[in-house]
């Protein structure tokens, strides 16, 4: 289960003709607290951005899931709505998820998330896809995954740490 923040950087960016211009940029992040979402957002970003920035806001986000495709660095937020009928009482009741998908345009969008959800077993309707602000989404990466995840070039520091017990 993700846990999803919305963390706004306020940061001075470069612009097009070299000025400096102060933003507020909204990023998604995948932790466990507010406290880890903050700590994740130094770290991530700490090395991106040039001179100071700090985390204006953080709220939790009501997204079930984001669906990366490499192709597109746009984000748009698609409400899902699904029926489901209690086992119980035998009533009928409307759910609404929203997920995150990246895509060019809307239309890719729209096509995209019914690609990613096409193993539901129930059936969905898609009645909003909208541009979402996100500039970029933060998924949680295990430890495994970051030593896995070695910049080329660069030798793991486990491997590094077994040539000298051998030596």
């Amino acid at each position: 289960m993700n846990n999803w923040f919305v963390c706004k950087i306020k940061y001075a960016k470069e612009d097009e003709y070299g000025r400096l211009k102060n933003v507020n940029e909204p990023y998604l992040v995948d932790a466990m607290s507010f406290t880890e979402a903050e700590a994740r957002m130094y770290e991530e970003l700490g090395t991106l951005i040039r001179g100071e920035m700090q985390v204006s806001s953080m709220s939790k986000a009501n997204i079930s899931e984001v669906f990366r495709y490499e192709d597109s660095d746009t984000w748009f937020k698609c409400k899902i709505t699904y029926v489901i009928t209690d086992g119980d009482s035998a009533m009928e009741k409307k759910v609404t998820n929203y997920f995150l998908v990246s895509a060019h345009d809307v239309k890719q969008a729209y096509e995209r998330i019914y690609e990613s959800l096409n193993n539901m077993l129930v059936s969905f309707e898609v009645p909003d896809v909208v541009k979402s602000p996100i500039v970029e989404v933060f998924e949680f990466i295990g430890s495994d995954e970051r030593e896995a995840a070695v910049p080329k070039g660069f030798t793991p520091l486990s491997e590094l740490q077994e040539k000298e017990i051998e030596e």
